[in-house]
């Protein structure tokens, strides 16, 4: 077996694939209390904070078919990233992979010692209130920081008027975002993600504008929103795999897509998501390759690792937050989101 050990689990190559493997039941989890990790995971996405009451979804680790993988453990992840950074870069699927990773780390535990290092890496919170664009957190025993950096499309967007509330934004599609371009040199090990904000209505809804080589987007090709995503997704990877050899302690990572599982509709034209039961639809998946084209495709040539959860997420749909979220509207379900802890991004987690 050939692999590569990064954060304590294989990155597997040639003789082993990760993604190729099957769910088993696992009486040893979920790795952290979905009801206790209060500190880090937000309570929208904490199913045991819900109305929901099977949770057979918790039991489930996902075994590689020709490997194995070495079973988290906080302290040991904190000793091998002594000293360095772990950044998630990406849409709101990234920040549950971030919180969850705080939730695995601290077994769910409240930690008053961890510090709020955020600041130093812009992490401010706005005046009059809202959410900060990341969060950035310290483990002082080992000088360890874990951050997640909200950027949905994975490239540069910027206000065209700094001073106009209501201004368009440019998205420049060439451009990896700019929290990337000031903050790498920081980062040794970068997870990247984007995928499901790439349709009309968000780019609507927030003025962005398509915008390549710093001016109005003319290319009819990359009017087509599919297209204009791969072309960011390739121009993200190709800079960051360009920086490598500048921060040779770098691993960088791009995630695949996390799979949405509507059925009958979308999230706003009464789409649902109704199963609870696990490996309903499979537990097993034999594929050579990503179920993610784009993704595999883009990694492809590039000194960029390749983090592929799509085909063993496919088989999860009994993991979503479905019908049960406290804040939804009647009728409106979330099929995107995951339960947390312990649905097919704690796979993802051991790289």
């Amino acid at each position: 077996m050939m692999g590569e050990n990064i954060l304590g689990v294989f990155i597997i190559s040639l003789a082993c694939n990760y993604a190729k493997g099957k769910w088993v039941v696992d009486k040893h989890r979920p790795l952290y209390s979905g009801s206790r990790c209060k500190q880090w995971l937000a309570s929208m996405w904490a199913c045991r904070l819900m109305q929901r009451t099977d949770f057979a979804f918790e039991r489930l680790r996902w075994q590689p078919k020709d490997c194995s993988m070495e079973e988290f453990e906080g302290s040991k992840f904190l000793k091998r990233m002594q000293d360095k950074t772990l950044a998630f870069v990406g849409d709101s699927l990234g920040r549950q992979q971030f919180q969850s990773m705080m939730c695995m780390i601290t077994g769910g535990k409240e930690r008053l010692d961890v510090l709020d290092v955020g600041p130093e890496f812009g992490f401010i919170t706005p005046q009059g209130g809202g959410r900060p664009n990341g969060w950035a957190y310290r483990f002082p025993e080992t000088n360890t920081t874990v951050l997640y950096h909200w950027s949905s499309t994975l490239c540069d967007i910027e206000p065209l008027n700094i001073s106009d509330p209501l201004t368009e934004h440019a998205m420049h599609l060439d451009r990896p975002p700019a929290f990337l371009r000031q903050y790498l040199h920081k980062i040794n090990v970068l997870i990247m993600n984007t995928g499901h904000h790439w349709n009309r209505g968000k780019l609507n809804g927030n003025r962005w504008v398509m915008h390549l080589n710093g001016a109005p987007n003319t290319n009819k090709k990359l009017a087509a929103l599919g297209n204009a995503k791969n072309f960011t997704i390739h121009s993200t990877v190709s800079w960051v795999s360009s920086q490598l050899p500048n921060h040779p302690g770098l691993k960088a990572f791009y995630r695949s897509l996390s799979p949405r599982h509507f059925v009958g509709g979308e999230w706003n034209t009464g789409g649902s998501c109704n199963n609870t039961t696990p490996m309903s639809i499979g537990k097993e998946v034999l594929q050579e390759e990503s179920s993610d084209y784009s993704a595999g495709h883009a990694v492809k040539g590039t000194g960029v690792k390749l983090l592929d959860i799509t085909a063993l997420s496919h088989i999860r749909d009994e993991g979503h937050i479905s019908r049960f979220s406290i804040s939804a509207s009647k009728g409106v379900q979330d099929c995107l989101h995951w339960c947390l802890p312990d649905t097919p991004f704690a796979a993802g987690l051991k790289i």
